[in-house]
């Protein structure tokens, strides 16, 4: 089944599909009413494969040409006798229904254990069957898989916000996507046949359809299925666009291709190279054509399809893409390679584009035949999961095995879901999360990666990583410089996230505006849920001890500073509040009002204006006081008791505070100024020291006035 190719209608009522697409190696389709009287008259021997299921045991075996048929056999004629008199709203026999079913999962190259579960996938819940019977005949694996099934059906009817409903079936898939997959394969060959519904159910079941079954479709890779339900969803739920999309597909079939003059010089150009090539052309999807059309306005020829080069080997990809860009006219900008980075829904895959002399502009797909077998079937094509995987994919990047039917988005879906506090968050969230339907990766500081959808900020990089322990988040270094938490990731990104040492931190309610994934959104709101009393910190601000967030706090009376002496007698000396100089800095004085003498560090920018306005230049040195008063700036991250940390760590160093301030914060970070009174003036790089050591603060300096 083509992920870009549309299918035809079955027979019989249907919902509106588009006009038939060759699709390369297809088989045909099946043919309900035959099937029906298949189903009904039965072979004579019954120990020979079913007629009906032929077409079925023709798609397992080119995938699985080893494949045992006879738990195929059985499982039909447990489900053909089970559902016998039963029908169809079409009016076929009922055994049609998982017949079909069954040979969509076939062709994707679905193993025998759910092309097995898929055949029974109806019978406990429609007949007397009962679970523990599919145990005793089939094992346990199609047991759960047909359970899992059977809790799903619900989904199907009512409206589309059933949110527990959801829930088990996100539970469900993420035990063994399997059922979704079985799942997906029902939905589609309803919606084939959903013309005989009224059209009021008709749009109901396509609207589920669109919002929760084709984005799920999209995140387990299957592009086949996908590709199609939203051809049949367009069909139905946008008719007029629908039919002149139709038209403009028409209309473009009955020119000549300009896609296959293109093929021909690729094919050419391979020859030539002498790499083992298949180059075919994949027809784009009605959905795909509409929304080319929207993008680019009106079509040409080349913007109805692209062309697919197939090799052997991941390294023949990158030959191919050499080629290509050699002997043909590349669009650079159109270049991205899906195979060193894939997808979140394993997709890999080179997208390149070359253009023709016209100035139309081909798209190019560049694949091994086992990357496009996962393209189009992706979890499907993976097999059965309880089948030891092979040595070289036991373990991912962080040293544990890596789940081939658990792909990381849904574990973290399965995570998040569990703390979602009401039916109607999981439903929201569920929505919100599907409709992101690209993924980033980003690399953590240990080599590992972190998966998450575009958008993503440095707080959903920290409740990803860390859980609720993101909890005591307070900054992030993003590709070795630092950064807020609300600075937006891109792919690649190396990203490092700060840590405080408090357990009793808190998230902010200001975070929310920056998270984006569900797990992050649900663990800052279950912390505001559970402390009705507190509005979690801002992200940007500090809290004082018990708390409070101090603007400033009053003087104490004026210590004597270190002594500075005049070569000539004067008035009296002060120190600069501007640049606080301490021994042994280099200084200069300055006569201002009062005959009184201002001292300042050489290099204050307030030197340079002090000699501009003309003012009277003092010789100044040092006495031999050591005590002196220092203005320290602190540039730190937002957590809980920082304030409180801070001055503990002041006092550990003798200094006393004079004041302190601290500024409103800007961006999550908050700047404190303190002034200090220090015993020792050559204590002050050690005091300086030690503020850096707090956890959050990523700055301490030396009050300096701003260039006039």
């Amino acid at each position: 089944m083509s992920a870009e190719a549309t299918n035809p209608a079955s027979p019989g009522p249907v919902a509106p599909t588009a006009p038939t697409v060759a699709r390369r190696k297809s088989r045909p389709r099946i043919d309900l009413r035959r099937l029906g009287r298949a189903a009904l008259l039965g072979p004579a021997v019954r120990s020979r494969l079913p007629d009906a299921i032929g077409h079925v045991a023709e798609a397992h075996r080119a995938h699985h040409p080893d494949a045992d048929l006879d738990p195929l056999r059985r499982a039909y004629l447990l489900a053909e006798s089970s559902h016998r008199g039963q029908m169809r709203k079409s009016g076929e026999p009922y055994i049609t229904h998982p017949l079909a079913v069954t040979l969509i999962l076939a062709e994707l190259g679905a193993e025998t254990t759910t092309l097995t579960a898929s055949l029974l996938h109806d019978t406990v819940e429609d007949t007397e069957v009962t679970l523990d019977q599919v145990r005793e005949e089939f094992g346990e694996e199609v047991r759960y898989l047909v359970d899992g099934v059977t809790k799903l059906e619900k989904v199907d009817y009512g409206a589309a916000a059933e949110p527990e409903t959801f829930r088990k079936m996100l539970v469900a898939t993420g035990n063994d996507v399997r059922v979704m997959s079985i799942k997906l394969a029902d939905r589609l060959h309803n919606m084939r046949t959903l013309g005989v519904m009224r059209p009021e159910k008709q749009a109901r079941i396509a609207k589920v359809t669109r919002d929760v079954l084709i984005p799920l479709a999209e995140r387990l890779g299957v592009q086949a299925l996908k590709t199609e339900l939203e051809d049949l969803v367009f069909a139905i739920l946008h008719p007029e666009e629908y039919a002149r999309t139709s038209e403009l597909i028409a209309e473009n079939a009955a020119r000549e291709d300009p896609l296959a003059e293109v093929a021909d010089e690729v094919r050419a150009v391979l020859r030539e190279a002498d790499i083992p090539a298949e180059v075919l052309i994949r027809p784009r999807h009605f959905v795909s054509v509409h929304r080319v059309s929207r993008k680019r306005g009106p079509l040409r020829g080349t913007d109805f399809g692209r062309l697919l080069v197939l090799v052997n080997e991941d390294a023949d990809c990158y030959a191919v893409l050499g080629e290509l860009h050699t002997c043909l006219t590349p669009v650079v900008s159109e270049f991205k390679d899906f195979i060193a980075v894939p997808k979140f829904n394993l997709y890999q895959s080179l997208h390149t584009a070359v253009a023709r002399p016209d100035g139309q502009v081909v798209e190019v797909l560049i694949r091994t035949h086992h990357m496009h077998q996962a393209a189009e079937a992706g979890v499907i094509a993976l097999g059965n999961p309880y089948t030891p995987p092979a040595e070289e994919q036991t373990a991912s990047l962080d040293g544990e095995r890596a789940d081939p039917t658990r792909p990381g988005w849904l574990s973290r879906l399965l995570d998040w879901q569990q703390g979602a506090s009401d039916p109607d968050t999981f439903w929201s969230t569920l929505r919100d999360d599907l409709a992101q339907d690209r993924e980033i990766t980003v690399v953590r500081p240990d080599g590992g990666t972190l998966g998450l959808p575009e958008g993503a900020t440095c707080v959903d990089a920290a409740y990803a990583q860390y859980g609720e322990d993101a909890h005591a988040c307070i900054g992030a270094r993003v590709n070795g410089r630092l950064a807020t938490l609300s600075t937006v990731l891109r792919d690649g990104d190396t990203v490092q996230l700060l840590m405080g040492q408090d357990p009793a931190s808190e998230p902010s309610r200001e975070w929310l505006d920056h998270a984006h994934t569900p797990a992050a959104r649900i663990a800052i709101q279950r912390w505001l849920a559970a402390h009705p009393g507190a509005d979690g910190r801002s992200p940007d601000a500090a809290d004082g001890p018990g708390g409070t967030r101090p603007t400033s706090s009053a003087p104490a009376a004026r210590p004597r500073g270190a002594d500075v002496l005049l070569d000539e007698p004067g008035g009296p000396v002060r120190l600069a509040g501007c640049c606080t100089p301490v021994p042994p800095d280099g200084i200069v004085g300055f006569a201002v009002r009062g005959g009184a003498v201002t001292v300042h560090r050489v290099e204050c920018s307030m030197v340079a204006d002090m000699k501009n306005r003309g003012r009277a230049e003092i010789a100044v040195r040092w006495g031999d006081t050591t005590a002196c008063r220092v203005t320290l700036v602190a540039e730190s991250f937002s957590r809980p008791h920082l304030l409180a940390d801070l001055t503990e760590a002041i006092a550990q160093e003798g200094a006393e505070i004079v004041s302190a301030t601290v500024e409103s914060p800007n961006q999550q970070r908050v700047r404190h100024t303190y002034t200090l009174q220090l015993p020792d003036a050559g204590e002050l790089p050690t005091l300086m020291r030690a503020m850096r050591d707090v956890p959050g603060v990523y700055d301490v300096s030396r009050a300096q006035a701003p260039a006039a």
